[in-house]
């Protein structure tokens, strides 16, 4: 078999093809979430909390200066607002996978329980039933 078929044979799998979909569409639903995160979740937050842009937080360790050559150079800067961001931005895809999968698995049918072995008959029963045969014979 050539390398170019059984490439071809792995690619057409259904768990490669399902595999690359759901990359795909991860990546769509990751910008839908960043999108509503940053442009709807986030500003309400931060008017509430006294209009602060969570985006702009941050903590300059090392002002913006002009080096001796005549260049600027950027600020050091610690941006935990973009981190906030990106918190709340996985706490909302965790979610909305959870409830995904939640949904997949009420879909499913479940399972047949294996029928469990008769439990053993008790002492009484056993001594029962020896009289039952006995009388029988008789």
């Amino acid at each position: 078999m050539s390398m170019m078929s059984e490439f071809k044979e792995f690619a057409m799998r259904g768990n490669v093809v399902d595999l690359a979909v759901g990359v795909v569409i991860g990546a769509s639903f990751g910008k839908i979430v960043t999108a509503l995160v940053d442009n709807v979740i986030m500003p309400p937050i931060g008017l509430l909390i006294g209009g602060v842009d969570f985006s702009e937080l941050s903590i300059t360790l090392k002002e913006a200066t002009v080096d001796a050559a005549g260049e600027a150079v950027p600020a050091v800067e610690l941006a935990y607002g973009l981190f906030i961001n990106a918190v709340i931005q996985f706490i909302i895809v965790a979610f909305a996978i959870f409830m995904v999968v939640k949904a997949i698995n009420r879909l499913k049918k479940p399972e047949p329980e294996a029928e469990a072995a008769p439990a053993e008959p008790s002492e009484d029963v056993l001594l029962l039933r020896e009289i039952r045969d006995e009388l029988k014979r008789k």
